[in-house]
């Protein structure tokens, strides 16, 4: 920067020199000249006839000089942030034209970096976060910033002595190249072995510890929160100390003073001295200039009393919840309500002895209603599909809280980031009571990929499948919509192949979120189609002349609800599955020749209030309960199922002469049409502990049931307790339900379970939440039971579990993880544990 305004200085007093000559020429302050020729010196990796033509200048032209011209040419040079130095010299005049040189410095360009003192795998995160990368033009202002931001790094880290040292060296393969070596050197990290606290008497130091979220005592065994001092950090746990007593009354608190102490064990000491002072109380809280709400009313959402301990933290939070959005305080009740202008200011007006007064002024201002609404960053989702998703729409009354569900209606679609959605208010007008919204988005990738390929049921198997959950239907006759395929209108289109020499599964299924355009009703259809061959043991092949054909359809409508809130959702599906055997006999049915049909209908009530990123919630609860059911065929139909066997139709004779009934046929007739009904319940609650650790609490239960003993529960939709909780391809309609620590379906036995429940307890920590992958690491505790039938069914009668596991989610390829999971129970007929079982998950969450 020095040489830049040196360079114009030197300009201006008319230095335009460059040999000391007798011959040198001095020309006058000002003075105009047509420009006969320009020369640039110096160059080693532009082109000379460029720098020219950036300048501006030309031959022929008049120039003044010195002047304003030549002052302007060295900015706009120094501006390129391409040289190191800059002069122009003036290197002969004849007559009314003078000749100049312009001479640059180029700055050396970084043709390699080297860090040593960490591990290898860390150097190319580093060089992104430090933006360091190889081309880059090489600068002292460069170097230095480099340095300071690294050693802060580190010492956020705890590492206080971090060194850094980086060094240039000349690169001789091109005379411009510079290397670079960064050497780091951190040191140990420096941990707290003492907090003293010296003069509490009110509240004890282990209290006043534990108020310091993030300046922590070494202690052993304790690995979710490690020992280390960031001065930053520490700062703010000073002030979180002083919150503790304001919490509690003591209102007059103070740190006197605090030393830090270093050891010469990489540890250090901290002491810290209080004065206390005396406890408070709440006196008289009086609202001052309230129109829209009454007294009781704000007093209501204020929460605090006339006798209650003063807790200056918690009366804060109620004015005002800077930490919650969606917070329940006085300023939201305002903001919440239209009023965007309006002012909340707490005043002290009295202290007398330990009672203290307060007055809440409030200026209410003018009623304001969103005008201008946008979106931005929305480069493959149309508009319309955005928009009809926001809570914030012209001409309606300003609110806080409709800004918030929107992020999470974004948030929820899938389409954008979650954690990068950012709204921002435009233009603001107190006058005339009107505010614009700005929502800032990232797209991320919607559509997923399953391709896999393995070995397993005596052969190859592999899977194809293709999910577009951004899709445009209207466009899929449009060929320049294939990007590579239309993208933009929010619907859902999926397509799954799986196959083996034994097996072959296809299944299609759409979905539109909005069907028709105008009201939040969604249609969905798919439909699927199952063959499964026997095993011939003489040829090893597949004996196509032994097939269970299933054929499905499934057509849903659901609709968001408004009441008893606009979390709510009410679905509606009707089903039905054809299951064709054809000379398969096998366990699962009586009968190895004839069919089932299974028409249902299934309602279902849910509601999700979860936010803001589906992949890893960190607040809310969502939950469904459903019912499905059969005709009651039964009841018209006049068979009589009790005495089924007594009708010479359903009869046979045994090897004995004998006649028996034949089960077969009996069996037949008994799931022609399956009759049944099914409840079932989910719930998941999230709790942000501290920071991003989150606490997922969950509960499920399932029934299957049957309208006549006689005929009794049908042998398919039966449940499934334990293991990974995937289906693969099932033939009976089955469900499978997750219990991490024993093999799959171990709890249930081979003929499923009709009733189960489940609970379950997860800590989260995600490690990453970036677009392109988002990834947590969890520990569970979980436990569950299956029975055979109600009159058995005992709810805390559990086999219990406990583990830890990963999952990452890539748009691509959908939600991967892996679990180690402990059964501390046997499952039915060991007496050994189940012990250590291994999950991989695809496709799916807990």
């Amino acid at each position: 920067m020095l040489k830049r305004y040196l360079g114009v200085f030197i300009l201006l007093l008319l230095t335009f020199t460059k040999h000391a000559t007798a011959q040198e020429t001095t020309f006058d302050k000002g003075e105009k000249y047509i420009l006969g020729g320009i020369e640039v010196t110096g160059v080693k990796s532009f082109n000379k006839e460029t720098v020219i033509t950036y300048t501006g200048l030309r031959t022929g032209q008049e120039i003044t000089v010195p002047g304003e011209q030549i002052s302007e040419v060295i900015s706009k040079l120094w501006g390129l942030n391409l040289f190191s130095d800059i002069n122009v010299y003036k290197t002969k005049v004849e007559g009314n034209k003078v000749f100049l040189e312009l001479n640059v410095t180029e700055l050396p360009v970084i043709s390699d970096i080297k860090v040593t003192g960490i591990k290898e795998r860390k150097v190319e995160d580093l060089l992104k976060e430090a933006d360091l990368k190889k081309g880059k033009k090489l600068t002292e202002s460069l170097i230095a910033n480099t340095k300071n931001f690294l050693v802060n790094k580190y010492k956020k880290d705890g590492y206080l002595h971090t060194k850094v040292n980086i060094n240039t060296l000349a690169d001789t393969t091109d005379a411009n190249m510079m290397k670079m070596v960064v050497a780091i050197d951190r040191g140990e990290k420096v941990k707290v072995r003492d907090i003293v606290f010296n003069g509490n008497e009110k509240l004890k130091s282990r209290k006043l510890r534990k108020a310091m979220k993030n300046t922590k005592e070494k202690v052993f065994g304790r690995f979710w929160k490690k020992s280390k001092f960031i001065p930053e950090d520490y700062k703010t746990d000073l002030s979180a100390v002083i919150d503790k007593y304001k919490e509690n009354g003591y209102r007059d608190a103070r740190i006197t003073s605090d030393t830090v102490i270093y050891n010469g064990d990489n540890t250090i000491d901290v002491n810290i001295d209080l004065e206390e002072g005396n406890k408070y109380y709440f006196g008289n809280i009086d609202f001052v200039g309230n129109a829209a709400y009454t007294d009781e009313q704000l007093g209501r959402v204020l929460g605090l009393k006339k006798g209650d301990t003063y807790n200056g933290v918690l009366f804060d939070k109620r004015i005002a919840d800077n930490s919650k959005p969606d917070g329940q305080d006085v300023t939201n009740m305002y903001q919440n309500n239209g009023y965007l202008f309006s002012q909340i200011n707490p005043v002290e007006v009295a202290a007398k002895n330990d009672t203290i007064d307060f007055e809440i002024r409030i200026i209410e201002g003018k009623l304001a209603y969103f005008e201008n609404i946008s979106v931005k960053g929305n480069d493959k989702t149309n508009d319309h599909v955005i928009y009809r998703e926001l809570r914030t729409k012209p001409g309606q009354l300003y609110s806080k809280d409709n800004i918030v569900r929107t992020i999470r209606e974004l948030g929820q679609l899938g389409y954008f980031d979650p954690e990068t959605i950012d709204p921002q208010i435009i233009d603001p007008n107190p006058q005339t009571g009107t505010v614009g919204i700005e929502y800032n988005v990232t797209e991320k990738g919607s559509s997923q990929i399953e391709l896999q390929g393995g070995y397993g049921g005596g052969g190859f198997i592999g899977t194809l499948g293709l999910s577009f959950n951004n899709f445009s239907i209207r466009n899929i006759f449009n060929g320049e919509a294939y990007k590579p395929v239309p993208m933009g209108d929010g619907q859902r289109l999926s397509l799954r192949l799986q196959a083996s020499r034994f097996y072959q599964t296809y299944s299609f299924s759409f979905m539109e979120p909005w069907m028709g355009g105008k009201k939040p009703v969604q249609f969905s259809t798919s439909i699927n189609r199952t063959l499964q061959f026997r095993y011939n043991p003489r040829t090893g092949e597949a004996d196509k002349d032994q097939r269970f054909v299933i054929t499905g359809v499934t057509v849903g409508l659901a609709k968001r609800l408004q009441w008893p809130d606009n979390f709510f959702q009410l679905s509606h599906s009707l089903s039905f599955q054809h299951y064709d055997l054809q000379n398969y006999n096998t366990s699962l049915f009586t009968f190895g020749n004839g069919y089932s049909n299974n028409l249902a209908y299934t309602i279902a009530l849910s509601r999700n209030n979860t936010s803001v990123n589906p992949i890893f919630p960190m607040a809310g609860s969502e939950f469904n309960v459903s019912l499905r059911l059969s005709a009651p065929y039964s009841l018209f139909n006049n068979i009589d199922y009790a005495n089924l066997g007594d009708d010479p139709e359903y009869q046979r004779i045994n090897s004995q002469n004998e006649v028996v009934p034949d089960q077969s046929k009996i069996d037949q007739e008994k799931y022609k049409w399956l009759e049944f009904y099914k409840v079932k319940f989910s719930g998941n609650w999230y709790t942000n502990l501290v920071a991003k650790l989150v606490l997922k609490t969950g509960v499920e239960f399932g029934f299957l049931g049957a309208y006549n003993e006689d005929r009794g529960v049908i042998p398919f939709e039966r449940f499934f307790l334990g293991g990974d909780g995937l289906g693969n391809y099932t033939l009976d309609g089955r469900e499978n339900i997750a219990l991490r620590g024993y093999p799959n379906q171990s709890l249930s036995g081979n003929d499923g379970s009709t009733v189960y429940n489940k609970f379950s307890m997860e800590l989260r920590y995600p490690i990453t939440l970036k677009p392109t992958a988002s990834i947590y690491g969890l520990t569970f505790v979980e436990g569950g039971s299956a029975y055979q039938n109600f009159e058995s069914y005992n709810p805390f009668n559990l086999k219990r579990s406990a583990g830890l596991g990963v999952r990452i989610f890539m748009p691509a390829f959908g939600l991967l993880g892996i679990d180690f999971g402990y059964g501390f129970d046997p499952i039915p007929g060991e007496v050994e544990p189940s012990g250590w079982q291994t999950h991989f998950i695809i496709g799916q969450n807990f």
